[in-house]
């Protein structure tokens, strides 16, 4: 693998594929949205190109310029939090991005396409989730990740192309978004505060970017075409104690408002990949622990307050 494509860019896996890619001489294209505000978290390095395109342009975008890839990531989607989840009309546009940056990914020559999908494909689940697991989403993004796994491994069967989709349970890491549990638990208690938090029970598997990362590469690498596979540490533990050991490495006296929030009527209590697969087929073994991690990803938030309060 030489080169590769990749949507979705600015997050937190997508920072981290491209800095993997870097420190393994893989050249990078970037498809990022024109005028995004995060585009200056890719990393900037002779190896990264970045193309300015929006999601819902891909089956126009023109790549006469660009050299042939190996591997197509997309990480691309919209509407990913909040009621956004469950505007079918956007989640449906998402399936059609989908099967477009399969088109895409064939016009540039790649031979592989590795699609992120989610959690959310297979709703509630007592036990460890598998690429056998029934799916039985329950919100739109859920429903549409699962179509659009589906619908893009058909496309890829129909262009001659290796299709691997994968299915991410919790990241965490530098560059993820700020409304997630970690980063907003992270956030108030660099500002003393007191994060109001739900008891803490959910048993949990948590990842970190740069793993994540290395899994990626190791999938268009050598994940099996038609496959699916579970992206996680393999490893469950309560919640509360992430959380507390967050607390620890900023400030072990800083208060924790557990049970300040109730759970949901949704509410997933057990979260755990069973990332058999992953390691029969490629290798791939989760290399870093939560608290060395999650060291780096406070330091990297530490990083960002600065750059805006200096802003």
């Amino acid at each position: 693998m030489k080169r590769i494509v990749v949507t979705g860019p600015t997050g937190a896996i997508g920072t981290a594929l491209i800095r993997e890619c870097i420190a393994k001489d893989i050249e990078v294209y970037a498809i990022v949205r024109p005028h995004s505000v995060r585009a200056a978290r890719i990393p900037e390095d002779a190896h990264v190109h970045l193309v300015e395109c929006d999601l819902s342009e891909l089956g126009d975008l023109d790549v006469s310029d660009i050299p042939p890839c190996d591997v197509f990531y997309h990480f691309g989607w919209a509407a990913t939090i909040g009621d956004a989840r469950n505007d079918m009309r956007l989640q449906t546009d998402n399936i059609r991005y989908t099967i477009e940056a399969a088109g895409l990914a064939a016009r540039m020559g790649c031979e592989a396409f590795v699609g992120s999908g989610s959690q959310a494909e297979y709703g509630r689940v007592e036990g460890n989730l598998t690429p056998q697991t029934p799916a039985f989403p329950e919100n739109g993004y859920g429903m549409a990740k699962l179509c659009a796994g589906q619908m893009s491994r058909i496309e890829c069967e129909k262009l001659g192309l290796r299709h691997v989709w994968t299915r991410i349970l919790s990241i965490y890491g530098p560059c993820d978004s700020d409304k997630t549990m970690v980063t907003t638990t992270i956030r108030k208690l660099l500002d003393g505060q007191i994060p109001a938090l739900t008891k803490g029970e959910q048993q949990w598997d948590y990842l970190y970017s740069r793993d994540a990362a290395r899994a990626m590469i190791a999938l268009g690498e050598k994940g099996q075409h038609g496959k699916v596979y579970c992206i996680g540490s393999g490893t469950a533990r309560p919640l509360k104690e992430y959380i507390e050991q967050i607390r620890d490495l900023i400030d072990p006296e800083a208060g924790l408002g557990f049970g300040e929030i109730p759970y949901g009527a949704r509410q997933v209590m057990y979260l755990c990949a069973d990332i058999s697969e992953l390691t029969k087929d490629t290798g791939f073994v989760p290399q870093t622990d939560f608290r060395t991690g999650m060291t780096e990803t406070i330091a990297w938030m530490k990083s960002e307050w600065r750059q805006h309060e200096n802003n």
